[in-house]
């Protein structure tokens, strides 16, 4: 399932990891804005209007349409992705409300509109051409792929490995059985195969250290293919791990199975949540700070 950057599921059984994480309003918002930043004046029109978007509200000198929705929650969220801008507010909020908080937070949501901007740019240079020789990076390194059609291996791709082992570093070959005049769908489909092989094959491991530490359990482990969404946990332990992070280092693969199974014992982001988080994983600030930051290869 697609998923966008947005409220929290209306399950309360239920919570999840975003990429950019929902941010609520404070009540009582001051008057609108009457100026932005002069990095908002070259916001793609994609991204100032929501695909969605049936209201706007005035930034400066721009109209920034947004896409809206009543939910099950406490407060007035924002969540700017790669869309643009949607707010979702509890069904007792007026709309008068939420356009002053809208008002009032028009710098932060202009700030991330071009921070997704940029995003956008770096996804576009990161843009993977499927081809003998490519470069994908995996848990954290790089890994070159080389049509092999005497490669032998389950799924047609085997990572070489040092002599100890271990993943042959700088310089690691994927090896994947597909003869040299193999097409660009061909590839993908082998090299992505491979990676989610891998990415259930670490979560669960990691989920097995990380439950441990934490003493939850953990009764279902699933793959995402999520667009934004790394993870979610569901009260019966059920855990959703976006196979996307087998390009991260181990460290922010931890970050993530640390933050979805400590919801197995604080379904919340309270501030008990994080002690929960910090006691397994103590620099967890900057495991968040790269899934924000770095931008993945694009497999289309």
């Amino acid at each position: 399932m697609t998923a966008r950057r947005g409220a929290a599921s209306a399950d309360p059984a239920q919570r999840c990891l975003f990429a950019e994480p929902d941010l609520p309003a404070p009540r009582g918002a001051g008057p609108a804005s009457t100026s932005g930043p002069a990095s908002a004046f070259d916001l793609p029109e994609s991204l100032l209007r929501h695909p969605q978007a049936e209201r706007e509200f005035r930034f400066g000198e721009h109209r920034i349409g947004y896409a809206f929705r009543r939910a099950r929650r406490r407060s007035i969220g924002f969540v700017v992705g790669p869309e643009g801008l949607s707010v979702s507010a509890p069904r007792w909020v007026g709309l008068r409300e939420v356009e002053a908080a809208l008002a009032e937070k028009g710098d932060w949501i202009v700030r991330k509109l071009v921070e997704q901007r940029e995003r956008s740019r770096r996804l576009d240079a990161a843009r993977i051409e499927w081809r003998d020789g490519t470069i994908v990076p995996f848990l954290g390194l790089p890994v070159t792929v080389v049509l092999d059609p005497l490669a032998s291996a389950p799924g047609g791709a085997q990572l070489e490995l040092a002599s100890n082992g271990k993943p042959a570093t700088p310089a690691r070959a994927l090896r994947i059985g597909l003869a040299r005049g193999a097409t660009p769908a061909q590839i993908r489909d082998v090299v992505q195969g491979w990676l989610q092989r891998q990415a259930r094959r670490v979560f669960e491991e990691r989920c097995g250290v990380y439950a441990a530490r934490l003493g939850v359990r953990v009764s279902r482990i699933a793959l995402s293919s999520a667009q934004t969404r790394w993870g979610s946990a569901n009260a019966n332990g059920a855990i959703r791990l976006n196979w996307r992070l087998i390009h991260f280092a181990l460290p922010t693969i931890d970050y993530v199975v640390a933050h979805e199974l400590a919801h197995l014992r604080e379904m919340n982001h309270s501030p008990r949540f994080w002690d929960v988080v910090r006691s397994v994983v103590p620099d967890y600030e900057q495991a968040r700070a790269t899934l924000r930051r770095d931008a993945l290869p694009a497999i289309d």
